[in-house]
């Protein structure tokens, strides 16, 4: 088939390089020409294993087009997939939808014969009731049927997600749209995943109230890690025995940092305004918000708590500052106020990450970016792991800090209690 991914962030780029990878000819459009040129010249501008071998394989067997000329790639497509940003709108809980809705009316000066138009950006209930409109000539003469089809890839495993999902979404009643998708999905949805047709509106929500439920997860554990640090519990053992219950899972009960990046923050706030305007009460949603503002904070007060509340001149080493392993992604990231704060109270912060450098740290002051774990452990009063990539697994704290009295703070709980205190190393966890 030939598919149209309108955005190549993150979802239309991992997308169009996965289904083109099925062997679909996929033409994936931005307005950004540096961002085409450059995809165009195998420069991949996302952290995500394994995309880069995938996109140029499919870009050299010429199924992937990438192109900012917006009418030749619908004209050309048989199916348009929609993957713009619906960040938060500035000083509201609401998901800024300008980019959903400048693309429907791109499209309704193109579309010329009949295009399945898909909503793969994670989109507020009666989004696409609201693009139907702004094309309601078109579907009057039956040209278009508008479908939401919410993506659920994890940043950093994206790619085993496309090709082994849990469950592909199809929210629509049209039966010939639906038709086409199940064949396009054919390839993937034949490996065990469920293919569930349902209303546009539902398909639009559970993408909302699945997000919102793993936030409400992660949470709840972050909030038991505090009880179990004040009645000596290992949270470790609560989260793994919570876990063995088939009816919870042990899937997102890992305690740690607050949750970040650019799905469950934006995704609860649009949530709890959406039913806000349905005058319906989300009370758990806007209490799991509020529990992961104070996240943040608590983190904070706890490194006072370990330096004893002496941080001026405190040399503090950070391992990783995404918010979560095998990405780049610096959205919401718990790194982020707990290092602004802490350079402002005169620490020295030092940070590594295998990802790079980061902007958000450059004007900071007291903040350096050190190439390799050696040179940002090196004499530290405080090694805080904050993301747990591989690289952080396996480390020798001694050779590394060289110092007589050495203090981690592990946030993900990676290290053994006993054997850093068998190598006297002052050792903190989370929740434990």
């Amino acid at each position: 088939m030939k598919l149209c991914m309108i955005g190549t962030g993150y979802v239309g780029l991992v997308s169009g390089v996965c289904f083109s990878d099925l062997g679909n000819t996929v033409y994936c459009v931005d307005r950004d020409k540096k961002k085409i040129d450059s995809l165009n010249n195998g420069i991949v501008p996302i952290y995500e294993p394994g995309l880069e071998e995938i996109l140029k394989r499919n870009y050299n067997k010429k199924r992937l087009i990438f192109t900012t000329d917006l009418k030749k790639a619908v004209l050309n497509s048989d199916i348009i997939f929609i993957c713009v940003g619906t960040p938060t709108k500035k000083n509201t809980n609401s998901a800024d939808l300008k980019h959903v809705f400048a693309v429907a009316n791109e499209l309704k000066k193109i579309i010329s014969k009949y295009k399945i138009i898909i909503t793969k950006s994670t989109v507020p209930v009666t989004t696409g009731d609201k693009i139907e409109k702004i094309l309601i000539k078109l579907k009057k003469k039956k040209l278009v049927d508008i479908i939401s089809n919410p993506e659920f890839l994890r940043e950093g495993e994206a790619i085993r997600d496309f090709v082994y999902p849990d469950r592909v979404i199809i929210g629509t009643d049209s039966k010939k749209a639906n038709r086409i998708l199940r064949s396009l999905y054919l390839p993937i949805i034949k490996k065990t995943s469920r293919y569930f047709n349902t209303s546009r509106r539902g398909a639009e929500m559970i993408k909302y109230a699945s997000n919102a439920f793993l936030a409400t997860k992660i949470s709840y554990i972050n909030e038991l890690a505090n009880l179990c640090e004040k009645t000596g519990v290992d949270i470790k053992d609560v989260s793994f025995g919570m876990g063995l219950d088939q009816r919870i899972g042990e899937r997102f009960l890992r305690a740690g940092p607050a949750y970040g990046g650019s799905c469950f923050p934006k995704d609860t706030r649009a949530l709890i305004d959406t039913a806000n305007k349905f005058k319906t009460n989300l009370s758990i949603v806007q209490s799991v918000v509020r529990s992961n503002e104070q996240r943040k904070y608590f983190l904070t007060r706890k490194v006072e708590k370990i330096l004893n509340g002496k941080l001026r001149n405190k040399v503090i080493t950070f391992l990783g500052v995404t918010f979560k392993p095998n990405t780049d992604d610096m959205r919401e990231a718990s790194s982020i106020p707990m290092i602004n704060f802490l350079s402002k109270e005169g620490c020295k912060i030092r940070y590594y990450d295998p990802s790079g450098e980061k902007e958000d740290f450059k004007k900071i002051k007291n903040v350096q970016f050190c190439k390799n774990i050696s040179s940002a452990c090196l004499k530290s009063d405080l090694v805080i792991i904050h993301t747990e990539w591989n690289d952080f697994k396996i480390l020798n704290f001694k050779k590394l800090v060289k110092k007589k009295n050495i203090t981690v703070y592990d946030m993900r709980n990676i290290y053994s209690k006993l054997k850093m205190k068998n190598m006297k190393i002052k050792y903190f966890g989370i929740g434990r």
